[in-house]
């Protein structure tokens, strides 16, 4: 194994750098204050006399924020400003003086108005050394979504460095450094000493190196299921096949679609459709059974690669060339200038795949044939994950999942129609995975038969196929404030030239309304002299207000023709070519009641993606209710930060032990609906820890490790949970007879 240099875990070595005077001293030390800084309070107190002494022997100064207001301790230099030129970090050294974490405020600004704020999760225990960048930072710098957990120690050293700063600051003439709390809802405590800054240039590469084990696991913590050898690995494979047989046998029966024999009867047609019987809607297998849809995304072997190239210290270990380990490297390019990839280091170069390695270790090299992959055995992956979908409870493929799991016609199975083209495009700012297609494009229109050609190939009369989604989480909202986000669609739109198809239907349906240019700029309390202005390129609509509702009502019957002839050509292109099968929405995230209204004129189903704690906390189900449409819930997750990937999620509990109870409150509570049909958790491997290749995501959100281990308390908790849909739907079964 290849054993990159950590020489730079000695980088944090405190070295005080030297003032403009050349003396190797703190700026200001809390312990015996000098002339060198000035302090100022608001809504604190700094302790007089003696300084207090901590457990481990080192004297710090208390200061005490009141609770209720904002409280703030403010430190300025005793004149002019503090030339800070040549330094890379602010140095604080300091101790939570409670027995709970703090959150600590930072601010630093410069003679010219500049300001950097960074916010530390500062923890009980002993003292550290907090250091703030001098210029803007997050984890994505260093290729990943979420940092690792801070403090860390090298040595005797602990130190806590703010992994997200932002703002910006002219550090020849820094005039302030503020520390506070904000509206603590009872007196907080800090013990503070020599405050200054540092002059190293690697503080970052020093709190990343070594952060990554042989397994892909985060080196400086310890769980239960952490794997510290390849036999550990190969013993647990054995033990949880003996596991998922005994629980394949407890299984509810079922057709062979895995609809419910227990459960509400319907007429068969042979394919996935939607019925609502009593009050409750339900999904129907082609056999004529209720079906209730438990589904996992990303059940995939090839999407747990991690960048290396240009941060190999980040690895304690990475295989030699020509071992067989090293089959598990590739090279690849993420950069796509998406919201998703915008801003984010290490995005190309050289990766390695931990989990195929960790498969290899755990199963062994697999049997090379003719056309086999001779460093990944398919056929062993795909039947060992069909037959743990089955055991826990789970009974479809969701989307983003190997090719290899829907050829086995085991498991019901959904698929995206990702529609992608030379179409125009509008932007609403936020734009994650790209801008808005334009669906009064005609080569939208050639580009969405087009997808569906692609989609339905080989699956146009398979029965396992449920159905299809359109798209993928599109950016029908934008950014900002509430309602510049809520109308970016339309707002966007306006502000393309006239070679916008949008840009022209919007012009038109305004022409359609108004006589006249003069007439629009009535309503809309605008200057206005001809359409000219408006039709021009850059043109910047005003946004609602009370005294010109005019301008609302047309924004709004924009989005609404905008929405409707999305759906409505993805409906037409998908019934001409693949009728068999449902239309289920469009995975909504962020959305607008005009797409949603659309959705259910012409899909078989609505489709969410709800990172909340229950499902009725991420739309109003009295407006989903009243649509009267069956809707799927297609990502949900709860993750937490105690089993090495550092990133909680988009639903984040405090411990692994959390996540059980919090999936069973959410299907609990999906069952609660008579309108949803299913949900699918995302995702079925944990991210890797140093970000995946797309985004950089980083996340403890599997059932499963990077390791290929289950999440052995949380795949129990998920069965138990899963096995009570039977229970629900034969109750319900029951009533109607």
């Amino acid at each position: 194994m290849i054993r990159p240099l950590l020489s730079a875990l000695s980088l944090l070595v405190a070295l005080p750098l030297q003032a403009a005077q050349a003396e190797p001293a703190p700026l200001f030390d809390f312990v015996s204050p000098g002339p060198t800084a000035s302090v100022a309070t608001d809504h604190a107190e700094l302790a007089d006399g003696a300084a207090e002494t901590t457990a481990l022997g080192e004297a710090l100064r208390r200061v005490t924020f009141a609770a209720g207001d904002a409280a703030s301790l403010r430190l300025t230099p005793p004149s002019g400003s503090w030339d800070w030129s040549q330094a890379s970090a602010l140095s604080l050294r300091l101790q939570s003086a409670m027995d709970w974490a703090l959150t600590l405020d930072v601010k630093i600004e410069s003679a010219d108005g500049q300001v950097l704020s960074s916010r530390i999760a500062l923890p009980s225990g002993p003292a550290q050394e907090l250091l703030v960048p001098l210029q803007a930072t997050t984890p994505r710098s260093q290729g990943m979504r979420a940092a690792p957990p801070m403090p860390w120690s090298a040595g005797e050293q602990r130190t806590l460095l703010a992994t997200w700063v932002d703002g910006q600051l002219d550090r020849s003439q820094v005039v302030a450094v503020t520390l506070s709390l904000d509206h603590p809802n009872a007196p907080q405590s800090l013990l503070l000493g020599r405050f200054g800054v540092r002059s190293e240039t690697d503080l970052q590469q020093a709190a990343y190196a070594g952060i990554v084990d042989d397994y892909g696991q985060f080196s400086r913590g310890q769980w239960p299921e952490k794997i510290a050898s390849d036999t550990q690995l190969r013993e647990a494979a054995v033990a949880e096949n003996l596991q998922l047989q005994r629980w394949l046998g407890e299984r509810p029966r079922t057709d062979r679609f895995g609809g419910l024999l227990d459960g509400p009867t319907f007429t068969a047609s042979g394919f996935f459709r939607t019925e609502k019987r009593d009050g409750r809607w339900y999904l129907v297998t082609p056999s004529g059974q209720a079906f209730y849809s438990l589904g996992v995304n990303a059940l995939s072997a090839g999407q747990s690669a991690t960048y290396v190239e240009g941060r190999e210290a980040m690895f304690t270990a990475l295989p030699e060339p020509g071992s067989a380990l090293a089959a598990y490297y590739g090279v690849g390019d993420s950069r796509r200038g998406t919201g998703a990839s915008r801003d984010l280091g290490f995005a190309h170069g050289r990766w390695f795949d931990f989990y195929r390695a960790n498969l290899r270790r755990s199963y062994g090299a697999p049997a090379c044939g003719q056309a086999q992959d001779c460093n990944f055995d398919a056929p062993r992956w795909t039947t060992h994950t069909l037959e743990r979908l089955k055991a826990w409870g789970f009974n479809t493929i969701g989307n983003w999942s190997d090719a290899s799991l829907v050829a086995a016609r085991r498991v019901p199975y959904t698929l995206p129609l990702l529609i992608n083209g030379n179409f125009a495009t509008v932007s609403t700012g936020l734009d994650l995975w790209g801008s808005m297609p334009d669906p009064f494009d005609p080569r939208f229109a050639e580009a969405t038969e087009r997808a569906v050609q692609d989609a339905s190939a080989g699956h146009a009369d398979d029965p396992w196929l449920i159905g299809y989604f359109a798209d993928n989480e599109l950016a029908w909202v934008g950014i900002g404030e509430p309602l510049r986000a809520r109308y970016a669609l339309a707002l966007g739109s306006l502000r393309l030239g006239g070679e916008s198809p949008a840009k022209r239907a919007f012009v038109g349906q305004l022409r359609s309304r108004y006589p006249d240019a003069p007439a629009l700029a009535a309503a809309w309390g605008i200057e206005l002299a001809d359409w000219s202005v408006l039709e021009a390129a850059g043109f910047e609509a005003p946004l609602p207000d009370a005294g010109h509702p005019a301008i609302e009502e047309d924004l709004l019957r924009f989005q609404r023709l905008y929405a409707d002839t999305y759906f409505r050509i993805v409906a037409e292109k998908l019934e001409a070519q693949a009728p068999n099968h449902l239309l289920l929405g469009g995975r909504f995230a962020g959305t607008i009641p005009e797409a949603v209204d659309a959705c259910a004129r012409y899909c078989d189903v609505l489709s969410f993606n709800f990172y909340t704690r229950e499902p009725q906390h991420g739309y109003d189900f009295a407006v989903l209710r009243a649509l009267d449409k069956p809707l799927m819930i297609t990502e949900f997750h709860f993750g937490s930060r105690d089993r090495g990937p550092f990133w909680g999620g988009l639903q984040e509990v405090w411990t692994e032990e959390q996540r059980g109870p919090a999936y069973a409150h959410y299907l609990a509570r999906a069952l609660d609906e008579p309108n949803i049909v299913g949900l699918h958790w995302f995702q079925y491997i944990d991210q890797p820890i140093t970000g995946r290749l797309l985004d950089g995501e980083n996340g403890h959100l599997g059932l499963v490790a990077i390791t290929d281990r289950p999440y052995q308390g949380f795949v129990e908790a998920v069965r138990q949970a899963n096995l009570k849909v039977a229970e629900r739907l034969a109750t319900s079964a029951a009533a109607s007879r």
